[in-house]
Parts: C-alpha cells; sequence; structure tokens
C-alpha cells in the first residue's frame, strides 16, 4: 500500500534517523547507532504479504537473505516471505496443508489455538515426528472454530528468524462481528543476530541486552526521595536475589527491529478507510519475547474478540497484547485524516508503528513512549516495602477499562454427557519453603492482578483492559465444577538463565496425567520477576476472573510476577499437550511441561 520513500527525515521532530528507522527509544539509540546505519527509504520495499484461500495450501520453508533493518541478514521465509502468508480458512471445512522443509534442519508447523488431533498439532519430539530437511508433511484435520490465531515453527528458534504467519478463520453462517475493513496486523520482534547466539549471550550475562539499569545517579535520587534507609533496603533485597528490578524485558531493541505485518517503522504500513467506516484490526503477536501496549492516539478502540474468540464490546485507549496473544479491535475514525497505529514495548525500549489513513502516502505524528517501568517489591511478592516507595512503575489497584464478554468456542463433543464432580473447594496453595538451583525465590505474599493492566499502564490515566474485564457472549458449555486443582509455580534463576515449573526443567520430570473429559482447575503462581505468556495445546482454559459461567476462553495466559490465577480445563482429545511458557527463550531454556491426556478408564 505504500513504499519506504514515504517517510522523510524531516517529518519526524525529535528522532534520530536510527530511532525512526527501527523504532528504537531514544537512550538505546546512541548504544547502537553503529550496528544499522543505513536509513529506510534505501530498503527494499518487500511488499503486502500473500493472502493463501481455500481448504488446500502449499506451503515451503526456507532460508534466504531478506533486509528488515538496513542490514541484509538470513532468515526462514515461507513461500518467501517474513512473516509467511496469511491463510484463511472456513469453520467446518477440512483442511490439507502440504509443508515442504528447505531449511538445513527439521522443522514442524504448530497451529497456535487450533482445536485437532494430536498428531497434527506441529511439535516434533511428541507424537508428531517432525519434518527432516528436504522432506514434505501433509496435515490434515477438520476446522472446528473461528477467528483470529496464527501458525509458527515449533523447533528451535525457527520462529525467531521468520518462520510464523497469520491464520484467519471465518466462520460458518453470518459474522457475529460486522466492520466494512478488515485488516491483519502481525506484530514480531526481528533480530540480525543468530538466536542461538542471544541464547548463549544470556547463559553468560543474563543483563547483555538491558541497557535501562540503575546507576548510581538513580540511587541518590530514590535516597532523596524515599530516604537513604529505605533506598539501601531496597537494593540490597534486589541484590540479594541476584535481580534487577529494570529487567523488564529480554532481549530488548538494543537487537531487536519492531515490525508491523513484516515492516520497520519508517516503512510506515497503511491501512485504508473512507470516514465513517468500521474498521476491524486483527493484532496478532508473533514476537519471539515482545510484549506490546497498542493505542492509536485519536481514536478510541473496541475490542470485540480475544483468542479466536468473540467478547462484548468494550471500549479502550490501550490494550496490552502477551507473546502469541490475539486481539480483535473495531475503530470508526470519523475525520479525514490519519492516525498512527502505535505498538510500544512493555519495557519501552522500541517501538513498532503503522498508520490507518484514508489516503496512501498519508502520516500523523508518531508519540513519545510513555515512561519504563520498573518492578517494586510489592510486585516481586515480597513484604516490607510500600508499593510506590522506589522506582518509576506504581501500582494502581482500581479498575481500569470495563470489557465485557466472548463468543465461547466450539468444543468437539458433547461433554453434558460425561459424569459431574463435587464441587472443588479452593484453597491457596502453600509457597515452597526455600528455592532451589533454579529458582531464585519464592513470592511470600500472592496478588490477584486481573484487575490491574500491568507494569507500565497502571498510573496512567488512558483507560486500558485488563482481563478481569473479559466476559464470554455465551456461558461456557461444561458446567461442571472441577474434581482437582493441579498447581503450577512458574520458576526461573535470571541470573543462570534456567526457566521451568517448580523449580524443574521439561528434561528433569515427566508429563502431568489427566483424563479425557475431566475437569479441573489449572492453578498457575508465578515466582518470577518477568511476566510469562503460557500457551497450552490442543484444549482451551476458562480463565478464573469472576465473571460466572461467562468466563473468556484463553489459548494463552499472561502471569504477571508474583501473582496467582486460576484456570479450568477440560481436555478434548487424548495425546501429550504441550503446556509451556511462550518467550522463546525460556521455552528453550526450559519452561515447558506436557499434560497427557489419557483415554477414560485407561
Amino acid at each position: 500500500m505504500n513504499s519506504y520513500g514515504s517517510a522523510q527525515p524531516s517529518r519526524v521532530a525529535g528522532l534520530n534517523r536510527r530511532r525512526f528507522v527501527l523504532g528504537l527509544a531514544s537512550g538505546v539509540a546512541g548504544l547502537a547507532s553503529g550496528a544499522k546505519s543505513r536509513a529506510a527509504w534505501a530498503l527494499t520495499n518487500p511488499g503486502e504479504q500473500t493472502v493463501l484461500r481455500g481448504n488446500h495450501f502449499d506451503l515451503t520453508v526456507g532460508r534466504q537473505i531478506v533486509n528488515k533493518s538496513g542490514t541484509p541478514s538470513w532468515a526462514n521465509a515461507i513461500n518467501g516471505g517474513v512473516p509467511g502468508p496469511v491463510l484463511r480458512w472456513r469453520e467446518g471445512d477440512v483442511v490439507t496443508i502440504n509443508l515442504t522443509n528447505k531449511m538445513p534442519e527439521m522443522t514442524g508447523f504448530h497451529w497456535h489455538g487450533i482445536i485437532l488431533p494430536n498428531p497434527m498439532d506441529g511439535v516434533p519430539g511428541l507424537e508428531f515426528p517432525g519434518i527432516p530437511s528436504g522432506e514434505t508433511f501433509t496435515y490434515r484435520f477438520p476446522v472446528v472454530q473461528s477467528g483470529t490465531y496464527w501458525y509458527h515453527s515449533h523447533m528451535g528458534y525457527q520462529e525467531q528468524k521468520g518462520a510464523y504467519g497469520a491464520l484467519i478463520i471465518e466462520p460458518r453462517g453470518r459474522p457475529l462481528i460486522q466492520a466494512d475493513r478488515d485488516y491483519v496486523v502481525v506484530l514480531s520482534d526481528w533480530t540480525d543476530e543468530d538466536p542461538q547466539v542471544i541464547a548463549n549471550n544470556f547463559k553468560q550475562q543474563p543483563e547483555m541486552y538491558n541497557f535501562k539499569r540503575r546507576l548510581l545517579g538513580t540511587f541518590f535520587a530514590d535516597a532523596e526521595k524515599s530516604g537513604l534507609s529505605t533506598t539501601i533496603d531496597e537494593r540490597l533485597q534486589w541484590a540479594d536475589m541476584r535481580m534487577d528490578p529494570t529487567g523488564i524485558e529480554a532481549p530488548t531493541a538494543y537487537t531487536y527491529t519492531y515490525l508491523i505485518n513484516g515492516h520497520p517503522p519508517a516503512a510506515n504500513w497503511t491501512a485504508l478507510f473512507r470516514p465513517g467506516e468500521r474498521v476491524r484490526l486483527r493484532f496478532i503477536n508473533a514476537s519471539a519475547v515482545s510484549y506490546y501496549d497498542i493505542r492509536i492516539p485519536g481514536l478510541s478502540m473496541d475490542v470485540v474478540h480475544v483468542h479466536g474468540n468473540d467478547v462484548v464490546p468494550v471500549k479502550v485507549d490501550e490494550f496490552r497484547i502477551g507473546v502469541a496473544e490475539t486481539y480483535d479491535v473495531i475503530v470508526q475514525p470519523k475525520d479525514d485524516q490519519a492516525y498512527t497505529i502505535f505498538a510500544q514495548s512493555m519495557g519501552r525500549s522500541g517501538f513498532a508503528r503503522a498508520t490507518l489513513a484514508p489516503r496512501d502516502g498519508m502520516e500523523a505524528p508518531i508519540p513519545e513512549m510513555d515512561d519504563r517501568p520498573m518492578r517494586t517489591m510489592t510486585d516481586m511478592g515480597m513484604p516490607g516495602m510500600k508499593p510506590n516507595q522506589i522506582g518509576a512503575s506504581s501500582r494502581d489497584h482500581t479498575r481500569i477499562g470495563g470489557l465485557d464478554g466472548e463468543r465461547s468456542a466450539e468444543i468437539v463433543g458433547d461433554l453434558s454427557r460425561l459424569p459431574g464432580h463435587q464441587k472443588h473447594v479452593k484453597r491457596p496453595p502453600e509457597a515452597k519453603s526455600e528455592p532451589g538451583i533454579e529458582q531464585q525465590f519464592v513470592a511470600k505474599t500472592l496478588t490477584d492482578r486481573l484487575g490491574i493492566p500491568g507494569d507500565g499502564l497502571n498510573h496512567l490515566k488512558r483507560r486500558v483492559l485488563t482481563l478481569a474485564d473479559l466476559r464470554s457472549v455465551r456461558p461456557g458449555l461444561d458446567k461442571r465444577p472441577p474434581s482437582r486443582e493441579i498447581v503450577l509455580r512458574l520458576t526461573g534463576n535470571m541470573n543462570r538463565f534456567m526457566w521451568g515449573f517448580d523449580g524443574k526443567k521439561y528434561t528433569e520430570v515427566g508429563p502431568i496425567d489427566v483424563m479425557l473429559g475431566e475437569r479441573f482447575r489449572l492453578r498457575m503462581i508465578n515466582d518470577t520477576m518477568m511476566s510469562h505468556p503460557i500457551h497450552l495445546h490442543g484444549m482451551w482454559m476458562e480463565l478464573e476472573n469472576g465473571q460466572g459461567d461467562h468466563r473468556p476462553y484463553l489459548h494463552t495466559v499472561n502471569v504477571k510476577p508474583s501473582e496467582s490465577l486460576s484456570l479450568l480445563v477440560t481436555p478434548l482429545a487424548t495425546g501429550q499437550w504441550p503446556l509451556h511458557c511462550h518467550i522463546l527463550y525460556h521455552f528453550e531454556a526450559g519452561m515447558f511441561r506436557t499434560l497427557r491426556v489419557l483415554p477414560r478408564g485407561a
């Protein structure tokens, strides 16, 4: 819709050339300016995404050179593109996908959020054999749902270097959501580095990509604000945990260029509209690591669709999208002007940017990024520190936003015939007494944080979406109470870059056994300083967020530091189904388990 030449440096006040090209925060730009300095208008326009429709698809993934940052680098391109083509399926069809692997190593594609037979899930090493180099595998399965999803490699770090794409499933009959325009907006974090090198860097120097750590000047500023004793106390607690309160995201924009539909900020990817039209924007976070806070200055957004399921609209100014999540919004611009689609990274190290405009070539001002968030001892579940004593992040426990709704996704099978169970009585789980080598600390005070947006958003006056706001349009299909509770603690050692559940890596534990059709509660407790997007394959998680039977159906849930949340799950098909953090470097470092769904009576 546009060319890289549409962005001229004189039109971007306050941004140096590298910051504008790559969407860097001002502080990071000066540190890395020598790495990638070619102007955006000198890049080659990669063109628009290919859209493939129907029920038969041929995909090829292979290595090729791309230029996303001003420096040519290798990528795992799907049908020649990064991202890969948008696949459009239709609910009720049986789809066939022939995937040919021309990369030098094995691969397997996962259809994220899709309910399907276990051998089609695409995770090499479980019940899927993997696709060796030079070979083709045929996926074939019925499409039993509709909505906004995505697909990606589930092998090593292939996803980080481009092996991902959007997946849109049209519903049977008339869609609940009506719009005049419909756009897919794929967010991703691109690096010219080899992801294996990044992983090795984390092992040797976990804070390597964090250039916003506190220095001596911030110590004196905090001491003046909060008192010397309090400041020393707080610094000693962080030192004792071997953590840094600025470690919100890793890696950062020091190595990343944040993309929208494969375009860096200066490319100005543009979605067109006529004033008064309803425009549907399907946001997909296909990043390996990065969370984004999304807003369109001058426009409110109606959140209408979450994780493939329709929701009763809520009007917000901003929402946070975690790794692997999908959110659809409706906007209705009234004026004949351009608007900036602005997605700043959660750690405020950089941003992605696109434009919503009545004519191609138009631009709107790029807003300044918000202040960086910073963890506090309260965030970490540690007693004795007031929420706002130290650090830039404030903790506002008032409810912000006001979302209602979601359409219940279709589930295969008649669950009403399954036997009922006695009502489960919730009891808070006991914290482990001592952290181990793979667990730096245990949160002493757990918090229900579903009603707050998240660090960096809690103090804003803008209306921001929260998980507590999500309410399904229709009640859930399985009305039974859970028969038992499975508790998993999210654990890690940032200093050693070890991640896992219950202080163990995937290689140290076996599967969690559940029965087909069993109704259980999955409780997750975050004992780390980072947010974790936990994804469960092959079945829905119903978030217990105070909405009664109208719980939202999720395939990925963001768990904040020192947060305890619970979800209800009913397994739909037998087999081993992964449960893992979708931050790729955490997943590869051990934050992975499987639910082994056994046949009833086994």
